[in-house]
């Protein structure tokens, strides 16, 4: 499974609507819409969109931390942080994918209802400067006491991402790759590859 998180502050050569598309018509599997900085009424119109652009694809829409927009589109899915996953489980008619980091809260989110997690980061990455990535040994880990799928997070490449399978996650997500990819659409491809 291969899923885009999106930042359009990172998009360098085109914009964010761009590179949904070109990912999409590459057959990503998952694309999470978390642009943090948004208010409600300037998402809304942005996840409408993307919901029309993925619309008869085989793509799901993961909402990020903004429940009410997930409902109200209908999108595929609701995803949120670890924190906020354990003080008010959300209830979401889809996929309710949840951030760990560590062994530990991935096992609580299991038991406590997650469709899959989100594990990082686990390569050095861009996105967390200065902070040491907890490495392929996590996803191994995880894998021991975890049956839902593990999506490893951080810093994968197409170079590293079997790597991050190899360790037992089920997929990959990518944000600064996809997101400054001068052929998102080819990106996409050449990391399905990877993943069979």
């Amino acid at each position: 499974m291969l899923y885009f998180i999106t930042n359009r502050k990172l998009a360098t050569s085109r914009n964010l609507l761009s590179v949904v598309k070109e990912a999409t018509r590459g057959g990503i599997d998952a694309i999470i819409l978390r642009e943090k900085d948004l208010s409600c009424e300037e998402l809304l119109p942005l996840a409408k969109e993307m919901k029309k652009i993925i619309e008869g694809t085989a793509t799901a829409l993961i909402i990020n931390r903004n429940i009410e927009i997930a409902r109200e589109i209908k999108a595929e899915g609701y995803h949120t942080g670890f924190q906020e996953f354990m003080e008010a489980k959300p209830s979401f008619e889809g996929l309710l994918g949840v951030s760990v980091h560590s062994v530990e809260e991935g096992v609580l989110v299991q038991r406590r209802g997650a469709h899959y997690l989100l594990a990082g980061h686990i390569f050095e990455t861009d996105c967390k400067k200065g902070m040491k990535p907890r490495g392929l040994k996590m996803i191994e880990e995880m894998k021991k006491k975890i049956n839902i799928p593990i999506v490893a997070l951080g810093g994968i490449t197409p170079e590293n991402a079997q790597q991050a399978v190899a360790a037992g996650a089920k997929g990959i997500a990518v944000m600064s790759s996809m997101m400054t990819a001068e052929d998102p659409y080819t990106l996409v491809r050449i990391l399905k590859n990877k993943l069979k």
